[in-house]
């Protein structure tokens, strides 16, 4: 679409900290969401209004109210247009309905489940619009803190619900679904599409330095499980009557130092040596390779064009705060109607509330990650496809998981590091073989079917646990 300028001063006034815009009146109203471009030439208005996500007619109408009523359309628009998971955003009032008006539990829960992966999309879209104007250090410690939202939110539920074993394996299987499912999807069709010809076979490359600190971190993540469950195996065989009260202060002992780790972490990737995580991806040296082959094709000018097209945000940071906001207080809205059917779907269906925590919480929180990081690793950007998924299972391991420990501490819920025994074999192995699988810094669709291989056979052996054994024992361990 070609821009064209605006006429009149009334088309060219803009709001900065709505749109994102450098317009010299702040009071003035919103237009597209971009600071130099203004209203396209080409479409009918009725087609700009429902689907362009960079303009919207209106927002450049001489009265305030036509204005903000036009730009609070425009800012839902571009919500909802942000992902194509969003059509299911209409489950959000049927949820809510159902939860209020007391369905069915099997109901309730499964249409609140389908309402929060839209939900967890849109917040992911509203994080990064607000990043692009921070810049890449606060922007990522923003990434950091609201990428894990949505399994923070429906935690902190469970926990309030006193559900301490949902709590326990939603966060296990958060880190399980990003190390195994979602880095094993990235290396299997990753590696299918950039797998060479026949006889000539070639692997996908990531920062070696980058993967073998965080699974470094991980591993130690990984120690922080399997002390308490080896401290809880001594004191019970000695007969000691202490094991409970022991464990909750090893457990919040540890989550103050892992919280430590995770700040020094933040500082390490976004401040000291961010020079380690922002390495340039082959696509990209491809890219700018046939670029400088290619120069009548691609002028400075218009890959400069290209770039801004690419990276401006849609709407400024106001709007997008305004749609966080929202957006998080329907999913606690959500979460809490799905954590308190929970215990009627487990006595409906003899599902252990650890298979629901390790395998179908994870799934709702980690939706959008889960499509972005399959797309980047087929677009051959292993470095971001890798950030995404190790990334987030530090963020899991080592911030929101002691995190609710400390939250736990608040509530006076015994939220411990203390996980059934099962849980942390499976997690202990989880990150030995992940370590073992990128440590060279290649990665191939064997390796991929490999680590799916492994998630698979984690999620049938919780599948085929009755309830109530995995159950009591994780009541028998949360002290109940």
């Amino acid at each position: 679409m070609d821009p064209t300028k605006p006429t009149d001063r009334s088309s060219s006034e803009r709001t900065p900290l709505l749109n994102g815009e450098g317009g010299s009146n702040a009071g003035a109203g919103a237009a597209t969401g971009r600071g130099r471009h203004h209203r396209p030439t080409g479409g009918s208005n009725l087609k700009h209004f429902l689907l362009n996500h960079r303009y919207t007619p209106g927002t450049e109408h001489d009265s305030i109210v036509v204005r903000s009523a036009a730009y609070t359309w425009h800012v839902a628009k571009v919500t909802l247009l942000s992902s194509y998971v969003n059509f299911l955003l209409v489950m959000v009032p049927v949820g809510i309905i159902a939860g209020i008006l007391d369905w069915n539990p099997t109901a309730v829960f499964t249409i609140n489940f389908f309402a929060i992966i839209p939900l967890a999309a849109v917040l992911s879209f509203a994080t990064e619009e607000i990043a692009h104007k921070l810049g890449d250090a606060l922007g990522g410690l923003l990434n950091a803190t609201f990428g894990n939202a949505v399994e923070l939110i429906v935690s902190i539920a469970a926990l309030r619900d006193g559900q301490i074993e949902v709590v326990q394996s939603s966060m296990l299987g958060s880190i399980l679904s990003n190390l195994l499912l979602v880095m094993g999807m990235c290396f299997l069709f990753g590696g299918l599409v950039h797998r060479g010809t026949n006889g000539n076979g070639t692997e996908q490359t990531f920062s070696a330095a980058v993967a073998q600190t965080t699974c470094s971190l991980m591993a130690l993540s990984s120690a922080s499980l399997v002390l308490p469950a080896a401290l809880y195996a001594v004191m019970d065989q000695s007969g000691s009557t202490a094991k409970r009260e022991s464990i909750l202060v090893f457990s919040r002992g540890t989550a103050i130092i892992l919280l430590i780790l995770y700040v020094l972490y933040l500082i390490f990737q976004l401040r000291t040596h961010s020079n380690l995580f922002d390495i340039e991806s082959p696509s990209n040296i491809a890219a700018d390779a046939a670029g400088a082959d290619d120069e009548t094709t691609q002028t400075p000018e218009t890959e400069a064009a290209d770039n801004e097209e690419e990276s401006e945000p849609v709407m400024g940071p106001i709007a997008a705060l305004g749609v966080l906001v929202v957006v998080t207080i329907l999913v606690a809205i959500c979460a809490d109607y799905l954590v308190g059917s929970i215990d009627d779907i487990v006595a409906a269906t003899n599902m252990s509330k650890a298979f629901i925590g390790l395998i179908l919480l994870p799934i709702v929180g980690n939706a959008a990650e889960h499509v972005t990081a399959v797309v980047v690793a087929v677009r051959n950007n292993m470095d971001l496809a890798m950030s995404v998924a190790i990334g987030s299972s530090i963020q899991i391991a080592l911030g929101v998981t002691p995190f609710l420990v400390l939250v736990g501490w608040i509530m006076d819920k015994d939220m411990t590091l203390r996980f059934e025994t099962f849980q942390t074999v499976s997690f202990a192995v989880s990150v030995l073989v992940v370590t073992y699988t990128v440590q060279d810094g290649k990665s191939n669709y064997l390796e991929g079917a490999m680590l799916i291989g492994l998630y698979t056979i984690i999620a049938v052996a919780f599948y085929a646990t009755p309830g109530d054994a995995m159950d009591t024992v994780m009541t028998l361990i949360a002290g109940k």
